[in-house]
């Protein structure tokens, strides 16, 4: 990975280690996805593990409204 980042020219901001608020709005999405999918699911297959994680990102972006964003959901916000 380090080397394709490289080529495309991208500069890696990485958070340090033990420190979850240096980037605490993707801490908080991951432990939402982990509590409120990954935990609550037996993926059988790939397959099902992605139909069962692609249905909890819709619900999270198009249909549930998020506090921070005013009561929008994600994909309101984006169109405002």
């Amino acid at each position: 990975m380090d080397k394709w980042v490289y080529e495309q020219g991208i500069k890696m901001d990485l958070s340090r280690p033990g420190k979850p608020t240096d980037n605490a709005m993707v801490e908080s999405f991951n432990g939402r996805l982990r509590q409120e999918c990954l935990n609550q699911h037996w993926f059988l297959s790939l397959d099902d593990a992605k139909a069962k994680i692609e249905a909890w990102r819709k619900d999270y972006n198009e249909i549930r409204p998020h506090s921070a964003l005013d009561w929008h959901t994600p994909a309101e916000s984006a169109s405002l």
